[in-house]
């Protein structure tokens, strides 16, 4: 009886995962009664010893979301394990959770697109993402009305934020229409073209979804396939690498938005009027002991964090790419003298070198970037160093040798196509790094000048206000956890898809 029950419930399981919807349901309610437990404990002011009823307001619209969210995942399997399919009426009721992306919620929205949608393409996944990014934006850009003032280019900026809005929402309902397999009617071209024109806001996703359309507007034979689409469809099989991208896409569109909906000045100009203000409204994290806005600062702290992450792990990758790649190719003397240099650097314990650069060539964002580069530089050779050995006796550089291919020929469009995998896996990783390190040495007071807003300066400064006025230090440090798990996710996400094995 056990073993019957057993496999039914096996048999169930597997009936419901040939269903993305069951998973998106089911982890928008774990994270939306995640967020709703973190804001409840968030809503305890440890300073008057109560709880903050604004706190409070949203921990139970979250926990209401994720009722909402749990109600129509038990009506969803319902429906499937008696009638092997979903109602009209209840992919409906899915726009219901597409609204919580008012307060937020992007699981719930995430999962009431996928629900409201039967067939759902690559395509009109990748737009759904593309589409939520812009308008958590735009929610975001609003809580500055609330301010006694706002930025003179504000009203400029959230225009500019409708109609890219407008543009994604149209393009939704058409690449579910007009793309089919690998190909995609040619009238997606023009469509593909302003997607790609929308990437000016930071908004990678509709990159992304315009470079689809225009390869998929190319293909004749829906039989061909395209491998780094490939890529792309297994990679959003995995919700959490999905949601780590989609973090990063909204905090590098938030960094360069703000430039237009943002005001620099409540970010580094003290107003002493408004010194250790509670979260509201306004100030949605609080002031700091200079009457400064958190929630502003954190935002502009996301571009300096960003910026020395991604350009000191494109300094590294350049320089590891080359160095490694010559002293695998050429073994021998330049193998040794090459990487015995960079073992040199690899026995400087973590952030001594960058401290030692800062040291001597002075603080500032770009010596962090170099200093930050520099000091990751062997850990890249070392993997391109290991692709190139492996790849090295390879057949198809045999044959590039027989038809007389010169070594710089073989090892940069032979080799190194090949040997970029773990390169990209890599990469993922060591931007969260960069991230983490530029705090790091912001906290100890060796990297971005105090005043400038930077993530590990805003923690700094929160550190001694932990028993009075928490928020200060929580909310940067938990932009810093979310931006480096975020790439770790990516990072993960990447290496299954680029995985040969998992196909």
């Amino acid at each position: 009886m056990k073993s019957e029950n057993f496999f039914i419930k096996k048999a169930n399981q597997r009936k419901l995962n040939r269903f993305q919807e069951n998973s998106s349901l089911s982890f928008a309610c774990g994270a939306s009664a995640f967020m709703g437990a973190a804001c409840v404990a968030l809503s305890y002011d440890m300073k008057t010893k109560a709880l903050n009823p604004v706190s409070l307001g949203v921990a139970g619209l979250f926990l209401a979301e994720a009722l909402l969210a749990l109600l129509l995942w038990s009506a969803f399997k319902s429906q499937v394990l008696k009638k092997g399919d979903v109602s009209r009426g209840l992919r409906l009721a899915g726009s219901l959770l597409v609204a919580t992306i008012v307060n937020g919620n992007i699981f719930c929205a995430l999962a009431g697109l996928s629900l409201v949608k039967k067939k759902k393409n690559l395509e009109y996944q990748v737009g759904s993402y593309m589409l939520l990014v812009e308008i958590l934006i735009i929610i975001v850009s609003y809580l500055n009305v609330f301010k006694d003032y706002v930025c003179d280019s504000f009203f400029l900026g959230m225009g500019v934020l409708a109609v890219v809005i407008v543009i994604h929402a149209v393009s939704l309902p058409l690449v579910a229409a007009h793309v089919h397999g690998n190909r995609a009617d040619k009238s997606m071209m023009a469509l593909a073209v302003v997607l790609i024109a929308t990437t000016v806001t930071g908004n990678l996703f509709s990159l992304l979804l315009g470079l689809m359309l225009l390869r998929k507007c190319c293909t004749k034979d829906d039989y061909v396939s395209i491998a780094w689409i490939d890529v792309v469809k297994r990679l959003f099989r995995s919700q959490m690498a999905v949601l780590g991208a989609f973090i990063i896409v909204f905090l590098l569109t938030i960094s360069i938005c703000a430039n237009l909906t943002f005001d620099y000045g409540i970010a580094i100009d003290n107003n002493y009027s408004l010194i250790l203000r509670e979260p509201s409204l306004a100030y949605p994290f609080g002031t700091d002991d200079y009457g400064r806005c958190v929630f502003t600062r954190v935002v502009f702290g996301a571009r300096i964090s960003l910026t020395v992450g991604i350009i000191s792990t494109a300094i590294s990758i350049v320089v590891g790419i080359i160095l490694g790649a010559f002293a695998g190719f050429y073994s021998g003397t330049t193998d040794n003298v090459i990487m015995r240099i960079l073992d040199v650097f690899m026995a400087i314990p973590g952030l001594l070198l960058p401290i030692a650069i800062i040291a001597a060539f002075g603080t500032n964002t770009a010596n962090i970037t170099f200093a930050l580069g520099v000091g990751a530089i062997p850990s890249y050779a070392r993997t391109i160093r290991a692709s190139v050995l492996t790849l090295q006796d390879a057949e198809f550089v045999e044959a590039a040798r027989a038809c007389g291919a010169r070594d710089k020929i073989i090892i940069f469009r032979h080799i190194l196509p090949n040997s970029m995998a773990p390169l990209i896996i890599r990469a993922t990783l060591g931007i969260g790094a960069g991230v983490t390190a530029v705090s790091s040495l912001s906290y100890l007071g060796l990297g971005i000048a105090p005043q400038i807003p930077e993530w590990g300066n805003i923690l700094k400064a929160g550190s001694a206000y932990l028993e009075t006025n928490a928020y200060m230090a929580i909310f940067p440090g938990f932009a810093i956890v979310v931006l480096v798990l975020a790439f770790n996710f990516l990072g993960d996400g990447l290496r299954d898809a680029l995985d040969p094995k998992l196909k």
